[in-house]
C-alpha cells in the first residue's frame, strides 16, 4: 500500500478509477433494482414488501463495510503512519454514515408491515443505530481534530475502538432471541430462491462499487483541500 503513499501517484489512479466505479456501479444498481423490483418473483410469505431487501441489504453491508474499512485505515495509520489512510477514513465516514441511515430507514419501513411497528429495540436494530451514532461522532471528532490541526491519531484511535460494535451488529441475531430474521446468506449457502438471489448479489456489488467511487471522490477533496490550506499558510507566513 506504501507504493500509493504519494499523493500525486494517488490522484493519477484515482482519477480515472473514480469515474469508472461510479458508471459501473450505477448500470449494476439500475438493472439490479429493476430486475428485483419489477421482474423477480415476490417472495411467497412477505409478498412484495420483500422486495425492499434490493436497497435494504446491500446498505446494511456497506454501513458494516465502512466501518472495517474505517478501522483498517486507522490501524494503518497508527502502526504504519500511512499518509493516506486518515484521509481514507475520513473519506468512508460520510458514506458509511448515510448507508447506515438507509439500513435503518428501510429496515424499519419493512418492520411497519411486517412486525406491525416502525421500531422494536431488536438486537440487530440497536446495534445498528449505535453504528450510526459512531459515524457521526467519529465525523465530528475528524473535524475537529483537523480544525485544531491534529494529527488524526485520537479520530483513529476511535477507528478502531468502534471496530468492537460490528461483530456485535453481525451476530447480534444468533446471541440474542430478537425480532430480526437471521442471515439468508451464509458459509453453508443461501435459503433465498436463485431468482432473486441473482439480483440481489448484483445490487450489493453495484452499491459497492458506486460506495468506491465516492469515497475515491471524497479523497480527491480532502488531497485538493489540504493543498490549498497549506498553500494559504505559506502566503500568511511570508
Amino acid at each position: 500500500m506504501h507504493v500509493y503513499a504519494n499523493p500525486a501517484r494517488f490522484l493519477k489512479i484515482a482519477r480515472p478509477l473514480t469515474a469508472w466505479l461510479g458508471w459501473a456501479g450505477g448500470a449494476l444498481i439500475a438493472a439490479a433494482c429493476g430486475y428485483g423490483l419489477f421482474l423477480a418473483p415476490e417472495d411467497y410469505l412477505q409478498g412484495d414488501m420483500a422486495r425492499i431487501m434490493y436497497v435494504h441489504v446491500p446498505a446494511a453491508w456497506l454501513g458494516l463495510g465502512g466501518w472495517v474499512g474505517i478501522a483498517i485505515a486507522s490501524l494503518m495509520q497508527i502502526v504504519w503512519r500511512h499518509p493516506l489512510a486518515g484521509i481514507a477514513a475520513r473519506a468512508i465516514a460520510v458514506p458509511g454514515a448515510l448507508f447506515t441511515a438507509l439500513c435503518l430507514a428501510t429496515g424499519s419501513l419493512w418492520g411497519s408491515r411486517a412486525w406491525g411497528t416502525w421500531w422494536a429495540w431488536d438486537g440487530r436494530m440497536t446495534s445498528m443505530l449505535v453504528l450510526l451514532f459512531l459515524y457521526l461522532a467519529y465525523i465530528a471528532l475528524g473535524q475537529a481534530d483537523h480544525e485544531r490541526g491534529g494529527e488524526g491519531r485520537i479520530t483513529a484511535i476511535f477507528g478502531l475502538v468502534g471496530a468492537v460494535n460490528i461483530p456485535i451488529v453481525k451476530f447480534s441475531v444468533n446471541w440474542w432471541n430478537t425480532l430480526h430474521q437471521k442471515a439468508s446468506i451464509g458459509p453453508r449457502g443461501s435459503s433465498i430462491d436463485e431468482s432473486m438471489l441473482w439480483p440481489l448479489l448484483a445490487a450489493a456489488l453495484g452499491f459497492s462499487l458506486w460506495f468506491g467511487a465516492v469515497v475515491l471522490m471524497r479523497m480527491r477533496t480532502l488531497l485538493a483541500r489540504q493543498k490549498v490550506e497549506a498553500r494559504l499558510r505559506r502566503m500568511a507566513g511570508t
